[in-house]
């Protein structure tokens, strides 16, 4: 009897000693899998004034960040951000009426920049600015209405504005011809109106979503090449429950680094460090590791070819001065 006793036992310790063993090698399968890649390292800090809403355009490796809202005064310098050198430098001023809240692109050697906010009123003036010479240039005015929280991009040698807020929400889109300089009302856009939206390209292809509606943050997320626009799955998909996602946010940054698109921060109800990647293949989205900054809205972003910086911002009445730049091979938990 006593022989079968400890026979039991020893069985009985025999089996624990798998279970640990398992549950160990299980445990340690997981924490690999957890390995996410995307990691954020802090870049030199901005020279000028802390602000938000700010245009952000890139040429070549230089990125360039112009007017602004500091909390106080609404700005109207301009300045270069030097991506292989990581420093600063301040140039020429920006000429027009100081404003937050406008958009901008580049084509070519040249940014632009156009609409936005005074203080006091909306506004439509449209300028150029030239990278090899340092210097502003007004061109024709937008071809829609005055307006701020739009968003710009360009195709080719063509920019283009829509969105926006002139009173009321807009969703009307406006064609820039950089060799006329003339404005046409674009291609009709059959998403909803909308202030505050994100767009980021990728090979040609303008992808657009998010912003808010009479207090409703947007679902509807579409591309645009230039000719027609295309409706992609919706931001709250939720038919798939391996992939459910809910991307609903207003204000957030975005940019699109080696044929993905990313959308980080923003403001939900209150501000945010979600981000997001896009893949155009699959049309869908995946949560990668958060901005690792504090959680603010009305960022801006610089995106060169292998690398993005994410920049400035405000958390209420806080406003940044950080530079972050995102390394997407990174793995999240990586030294830096």
């Amino acid at each position: 009897m006593k022989k079968t006793i400890f026979t039991q036992k020893r069985s009985v310790i025999y089996f624990m000693a798998i279970l640990i063993s398992s549950t160990f090698f299980i445990g340690c399968s997981d924490d690999d899998d957890d390995d996410e890649y995307g990691n954020w390292v802090e870049s030199s800090t901005f020279d000028g004034n802390s602000r938000a809403n700010s245009v952000s355009f890139t040429i070549g490796n230089k990125g360039y960040l112009v007017t602004g809202y500091d909390g106080d005064d609404y700005l109207s310098d301009t300045w270069e951000y030097d991506s292989e050198g990581d420093y600063w430098i301040q140039r020429a001023s920006f000429p027009g009426t100081a404003r937050s809240g406008a958009v901008g692109f580049s084509i070519g050697t040249k940014g632009y920049i156009g609409t936005g906010y005074d203080g006091n009123d909306e506004l439509k003036d449209f300028w150029a600015y030239d990278s090899t010479t340092d210097t502003w240039e007004q061109k024709a005015d937008f071809g829609g209405s005055a307006r701020y929280g739009a968003i710009g991009f360009a195709i080719g040698n063509s920019g283009y504005i829509g969105t926006g807020y002139d009173g009321s929400e807009q969703k009307d889109f406006w064609k820039y011809d950089v060799a006329t300089d003339t404005w046409e009302q674009s291609v009709g856009f059959g998403g909803e109106k909308r202030q505050n939206a994100s767009v980021f390209m990728i090979n040609e292809v303008a992808y657009l979503g998010l912003g808010i509606h009479n207090g409703t943050y947007e679902e509807d997320f579409y591309k645009f090449d230039g000719t027609t626009w295309t409706r992609l799955t919706d931001l709250d998909d939720d038919d798939d429950d391996d992939d459910d996602y809910e991307i609903l946010v207003s204000s957030a940054v975005a940019f699109s680094l080696d044929g993905l698109g990313y959308v980080s921060t923003g403001v939900y109800g209150s501000v945010t460090s979600t981000t997001y990647s896009y893949d155009p293949s699959t049309d869908t989205w995946d949560e990668i590791p958060d901005f690792e900054g504090t959680a603010r809205q009305d960022a801006s972003a610089f995106s060169f070819g292998s690398s993005a910086y994410v920049l400035m911002g405000r958390s209420g009445s806080y406003y940044f001065d950080d530079v972050w730049e995102f390394k997407p091979y990174e793995l999240e938990d990586e030294d830096d």
